[in-house]
């Protein structure tokens, strides 16, 4: 239903809006602010390469902790990450660009909670996985990467620590692995 305005001896519909050409203007003002905030944002790499025009090979972590298959579980969460991200296409054979080898130098597990009824009883640790990356360029033989990388997750405990731990190890290699390809994906070599 329109209100009808009388003017003079005409009648003419009344405009709903005082400001209905206005609208249009802060419509257009709104989308201009919001997309001006995405205007430095590019897809692919971070690090200015083009995405897949280097290969990096992965070679398995040697693990010199006393967990058994952590390293194939480390090795195996790296690779999956790299290839996630896209930056290097993974070669899995010996014609990597880039050759990475790692060495896994400790896994710790630290109380982070106690039972409430039983201050001795530890309810969730906290694990830490450290291990030593090196990343190397095939062509010139230079060392991009050499440094220790840490990887960490909460556990709690169950009925027993081993399946536990068992569960928790995955999340921890994965933890590992995002920060392994950060260091790797955003290197200025």
């Amino acid at each position: 239903m329109t209100a009808m305005i009388k003017t003079g001896t005409s009648a003419r519909p009344a405009r709903g809006w005082p400001f209905a050409g206005g609208l249009a203007a802060w419509v257009w003002l709104t989308c201009l602010l919001l997309t001006a905030g995405c205007a430095g944002y590019h897809l692919g790499p971070s690090n200015g390469t083009v995405a897949g025009s280097r290969s990096i090979q992965i070679n398995p972590f040697i693990n010199q902790t006393i967990e058994a298959r952590l390293g194939d579980a480390v090795t195996s969460a790296v690779r999956k990450k790299v290839q996630q991200d896209g930056t290097f296409k993974l070669n899995t054979a010996n014609g990597g660009d880039v050759i990475v080898t790692g060495v896994i130098t400790s896994l710790n597990r630290s109380e982070l909670s106690f039972q409430p009824s039983d201050i001795l009883t530890v309810r969730d640790y906290y694990l830490t996985l450290e291990v030593r990356v090196r990343a190397v360029d095939r062509a010139s033989g230079k060392v991009l990467l050499d440094r220790p990388v840490t990887g960490r997750t909460t556990m709690r405990v169950g009925s027993d620590l081993a399946s536990g731990e068992r569960q928790a190890l995955p999340l921890l290699a994965d933890d590992l692995a995002r920060n392994v390809t950060g260091l790797l994906v955003d290197g200025q070599w």
